[in-house]
């Protein structure tokens, strides 16, 4: 699976879950920051290749961000405490496509 992003999950209930979670495209030729927390505000602990893909866990209000899908508080939980704004994921959708942290 070429540019797809793997992570260890924490937790039993990550790990049930991941059997069913979806990758969702990061948006093209972004290198996208992966913050420790919901916001522009929280330290940047990695960043993503260009062409990444992402699971969702969970989505949860964080800053405004504008971005390659529009601007929106909306941040995606891809790990333990690893969060990405939903304006530079494609879920198909401006509103949450999961359940809130």
């Amino acid at each position: 699976m070429a540019g797809a992003v793997f992570l260890v999950l924490g937790g039993a209930a990550e790990a049930s879950a991941a059997a069913n979670l979806v990758y969702y495209d990061v948006a093209p030729g972004a290198r996208l920051n992966v913050r420790n927390g919901p916001g522009t505000s929280y330290q940047i602990v990695r960043t993503l290749p260009t062409d990444a893909k992402v699971p969702i866990f969970c989505q949860t209000p964080g800053s405004t961000v504008s971005g390659y899908y529009g601007t929106s508080n909306i941040w995606d939980r891809i790990g333990p405490d690893d969060y990405v704004s939903d304006t530079y994921v494609h879920t198909g959708s401006d509103g949450y496509v999961t359940s809130h942290c």
